[in-house]
């Protein structure tokens, strides 16, 4: 990269010292013709060799194709999700799809400008309540640079090679990482198994517990105390209640102490959470725990335990797991000196995969950064 910037240098020195020219990105577009289909129409034809974009993470591949050519793709619902690509391409209907004017703007300029100032265009001009759409009139009067030809194909050209530098190093950390991620669940599997060790249900380790109800009428968009429901439970609260209310349930009801394992017991069966003693609350038959003194097991091994548990559950669509067949469940419970020790080389394990701050993880997050450093620099012009 660095052996590129004097280049990018030289020729803005010779070509735009002054600054660029910006424009409203609707005077360089050239809007697509709008797709018919949604994404469950799609999922049908998901059978042929054009892409087709969505208004989410998926892609799809189908036999037909609307555009030919460099387009963007952007997300006109939820949130901005800008993507390109070059060729036959189809999408679905909540895809606002277009090129630009290629005398004065090149389309992998375009997406990358877009890409890089995405979290803008999600802030400023998407707009409404509940799910955000994107407002094309505001999207309209985006400003957009327009550097000298040669200068954006400098640009395009940097910022290819180091996106495929980023791929090639990602993928070998991801594959380094999936191995990593296998070797410590055959580890776990091998040390949490019952061998000689006695077994005791979870009903022995101690009562089944669930927060009190809260209803619908008491919960606030915003407020004093996060209030957990099995969609949020481990990602972020979406409700709140008051501390009146916490203050008075947890006092008269049951209520998780600091360490116990919260368990979701709806849909997504064995999530696990270490409840951290900070001030929230659970929603009750969908978010559970065992009441666990640590007579017998250390929570921190019933943690890891829950990881390699085959869940008895019941229902129809959304599944359910019911106390009394969680209480039916075996669990191995070695003297507390081997719970330690299995522990401890667990947590060394899960932190060398799992953890942001170290290891493998913290290097693909540092590749990331590093690209996203070096696109904002090369596409932050000085206006005329």
């Amino acid at each position: 990269m660095t052996n590129n910037q004097p280049k990018i240098e030289k020729l803005i020195t010779e070509l735009c010292p002054n600054g660029v020219e910006f424009l409203d990105i609707e005077k360089l577009w050239i809007k697509a013709p709008k797709s018919k289909l949604g994404v469950a129409k799609i999922k049908e034809l998901n059978d042929g060799d054009n892409i087709c974009f969505t208004s989410g993470k998926n892609v799809f591949y189908v036999d037909e194709y609307l555009v030919d050519g460099e387009y963007i793709f952007m997300n006109d619902g939820g949130t901005a999700d800008t993507k390109y690509n070059e060729g036959k391409a189809y999408y679905t209907d909540h895809t606002f799809t277009f090129t630009v004017n290629e005398v004065k703007l090149f389309p992998k300029f375009a997406y990358y400008f877009l890409k890089e100032n995405e979290k803008y265009i999600n802030d400023i001009l998407f707009k409404g309540t509940g799910l955000k759409n994107l407002n094309k009139k505001a999207f309209a009067n985006f400003k957009i640079p327009l550097p000298p030809l040669a200068i954006q194909e400098e640009i395009v050209k940097i910022l290819n090679s180091f996106t495929e530098l980023e791929t090639e190093l990602e993928t070998e950390l991801e594959t380094e990482l999936e191995a990593r991620k296998k070797q410590y669940e055959y580890y776990r599997e091998e040390l949490l198994k019952a061998k000689d060790n006695p077994q005791i249900t979870l009903n022995e380790v101690g009562k089944v517990s669930m927060c009190k109800r809260i209803f619908k009428n008491e919960t606030l968009a915003s407020g004093d105390i996060p209030f957990y429901k099995i969609g949020t439970f481990g990602k972020e609260p979406n409700a709140f209640i008051s501390q009146k209310i916490y203050d008075e349930y947890r006092e008269k009801f049951s209520f998780p102490k600091k360490g116990d394992i919260l368990l979701s017991a709806s849909g997504t069966i064995g999530r696990r959470v270490i409840y951290d003693g900070e001030p929230a609350y659970f929603q009750d038959s969908n978010i559970i725990w065992i009441d666990n003194d640590e007579s017998k097991v250390l929570n921190k091994f019933l943690y890891y335990l829950y990881a390699t548990v085959e869940w008895k559950t019941e229902g129809g669509t959304i599944q359910r797991l019911y106390n009394d067949n969680l209480k039916k469940i075996k669990i191995p419970a070695p003297p507390f000196a081997e719970q330690e020790r299995i522990v401890s080389i667990l947590d060394k394990f899960d932190a060398l995969v799992n953890d942001i701050s170290i290891g493998l993880p913290a290097e693909l997050k540092a590749r990331r950064q590093q690209y996203e450093y070096y696109r904002g620099k090369l596409l932050t012009f000085k206006s005329l």
